[in-house]
């Protein structure tokens, strides 16, 4: 038997055990206990009832802040959520209480070139720490690409769309912070 052949047989059989051994581990989660991520989408999913239509159990977001900004756009605050990563994730919805079709401001998007590039944002929006002194702007990626929702041109009248602002989370004795958005008021909202 040749060096060769032996060589290309041990990397064989060593991809073929760590092949097994992948499977094996991927196979002894036991299905016994449904996992958390599984019961709680079920539970968000309600079942359809006798006519046909789903149960209507979603509950109303809560409130944290409430921004106005011109020719009657509204901005809600619905979350700020620390993630594991080190971010604080903002979401809401932008609303259009006017009768007429409306062109979201553009100040929303910010001054900063690298933002404007990449056209219409919520890349302006920043957060303010009173109590440590700090202000936090909206991440970008490696691109110079705002982490919000982006392509907001115009919102039909009493129109509403979800929006998020990802930003680097405040320390965890921050619990609240001023959320500020060019052209609106700021708003004041509590971290979880």
């Amino acid at each position: 038997m040749s060096a060769r052949y032996a060589t290309q047989t041990r990397r064989g059989t060593i991809a073929v055990v760590l092949a097994a051994l992948v499977l094996g581990v991927a196979g002894c989660g036991s299905e016994d206990e449904p996992s958390k991520d599984k019961a709680s989408a079920s539970a968000s999913n309600p079942k359809p009832t006798e006519g046909g239509k789903g149960a209507q159990t979603e509950e109303p977001a809560e409130v944290l802040a409430v921004l106005k900004g011109p020719e009657g756009f509204e901005l809600t605050i619905t979350s700020a959520k620390r993630d594991t990563g080190g971010f604080l994730t903002v979401k809401g919805e932008l609303k259009n209480t006017s009768d007429k079709n409306r062109a979201v401001p553009v100040g929303v998007r910010g001054n900063e070139t690298e933002v404007l590039e990449h056209g219409n944002s919520f890349g302006g929006a920043t957060l303010v720490d009173t109590a440590e002194k700090k202000r936090y702007y909206v991440l970008r990626d490696t691109d110079g690409r705002p982490l919000t929702t982006t392509g907001l041109d115009i919102l039909a009248a009493d129109a509403s769309a979800a929006v998020f602002m990802q930003f680097p989370a405040p320390p965890a004795s921050t619990t609240q912070v001023t959320l500020q958005l060019p052209t609106f008021d700021p708003g004041t909202i509590k971290l979880s």
